[in-house]
């Protein structure tokens, strides 16, 4: 007999005792488990090829159901987020000019209906449509313009609904060019960050890398560089934002190593603050960025965990106005390191980094490395390879520059 091993919301399961991953994580509702399609393509052949095909029962096409409509209304886009029990496909089709009509690919029951009337979408309403769910999004006004994400643990579709912008108030960047960064070297004092095999520590090597960076930024770019930290001292996460809203920064980028119990795990990897974290991975790299707050208050610095509970619920608000942006500026420096460096693409993901919270400006995290690798740590020892981080994360943000300088002279 063949062992199949499943854990809840994991999605790998072991076949006698071997590892095999899935598309997405085990389920159990109301008692019932609930597996991936992948199940059928990954597990089922393997029990197959050792036991015979009469052994082996046929396994039916997991029932994709509704578990959730989250609609969120934010200054310059409104957030509709439809999670479901497995992934799911989806289309967007066409329809008239005050209604955007999004087809949820075998989606079985459910149904739901809310009206925001936040001054851009009137209705959203999920109906059957045949084998298939349509959301309907019905506008105000204008049209918006959709923005499709799919993440993963949950399953969920993630639809950003940009305002309209109108002449009159085209928005910040068409106005000023850029004029000030603020880098912030994650860490620092008595918080030491993740830390490698040989000892490397991540506040010392994000310090670094970032005074490289910084003097890149201001030789090749003649932008005005300001620090949240120049030296091994700590700085909590709140005042890392305020300081940059402060000086009136026009992009805030926040340098960190990463850290991972698995030793093998490598890469590169950029975020952009929002309230849906991108998969669990995502919001683990976030809770142990964010586990700083404790530190805060043992050195005096915090406010009380009630208020922070309250910044909390509200950071992404100050944020959602340049979230856009924001995911536009992690793209591009993401891409420039990813082609620059010998390393492994995890990806630009979105996760609720408090550092990022209340920015007045498009801010992103870059984790430029894991330290708890031994490979990787011996790679970021290297001061040549820190300036090739440098001049990665400079190619991004020459690029980002030249795109925002391009709309600062459209009429």
């Amino acid at each position: 007999d063949r062992v199949v091993t499943l854990t809840r919301n994991w999605a790998q399961v072991l076949v006698d005792g071997k590892p095999v991953l899935l598309d997405a994580p085990v389920r159990v509702k109301r008692g019932v488990w609930l597996v991936p399609e992948s199940f059928v393509n990954r597990v089922v052949p393997a029990l197959r090829r050792v036991a015979g095909d009469t052994r082996v029962a046929a396994v039916a096409a997991v029932e994709i159901t509704l578990e959730d409509v989250r609609v969120r209304s934010y200054p310059s886009f409104t957030r509709i987020v439809v999670e479901t029990s497995a992934p799911i496909g989806h289309r967007i089709e066409t329809s008239g000019p005050r209604e955007a009509r999004i087809r949820l690919t075998g989606l079985s029951g459910g149904a739901h209906a809310e009206e925001p009337q936040d001054g851009l979408i009137a209705e959203v309403r999920l109906e059957r449509a045949g084998a298939d769910g349509l959301l309907r999004v019905v506008f105000e006004g204008a049209a918006g313009t959709i923005r499709a994400t799919t993440l993963v643990d949950p399953p969920r579709l993630v639809l950003d609904v940009a305002r309209p912008v109108e002449p009159a108030r085209s928005g910040r960047e068409r106005l000023t060019p850029l004029r000030t960064i603020v880098l912030d070297a994650g860490h620092g004092g008595h918080d030491s960050g993740a830390m490698g095999p040989t000892g490397l520590m991540e506040k010392d090597l994000v310090l670094d890398v970032t005074r490289r960076v910084g003097k890149l930024v201001e030789e090749r770019l003649g932008i005005k560089v300001r620090f949240t930290r120049d030296a091994d001292h700590f700085v909590t996460l709140r005042d890392r934002t305020s300081f940059a809203n402060r000086e009136r920064a026009d992009l805030f980028v926040s340098i960190h190593a990463n850290a991972h119990r698995e030793t093998a795990t490598d890469g590169v990897e950029t975020y952009f603050l929002s309230s849906e974290a991108t998969d669990s991975a995502a919001r683990q790299v976030a809770a142990a960025e964010n586990g700083v707050v404790q530190l805060e208050s043992a050195a005096g610095r915090g406010n009380g965990g009630k208020t922070d509970i309250v910044r909390m619920i509200l950071w992404d608000l100050a944020q959602s106005e340049f979230q856009m942006e924001s995911s536009r500026l992690a793209e591009v420096v993401h891409d420039s390191m990813t082609q620059s460096l010998r390393i492994s693409n995890r990806g630009v993901k979105q996760a609720g980094f408090y550092v990022l919270g209340g920015a007045a400006m498009p801010a992103i995290l870059i984790e430029i490395g894991f330290v708890t690798n031994p490979r990787e740590e011996k790679r970021l020892k290297d001061t040549r390879y820190r300036d090739e981080i440098a001049r990665a994360i400079l190619t991004g943000l020459t690029e980002y520059r030249r795109n925002w300088d391009e709309r600062t002279r459209t009429p």
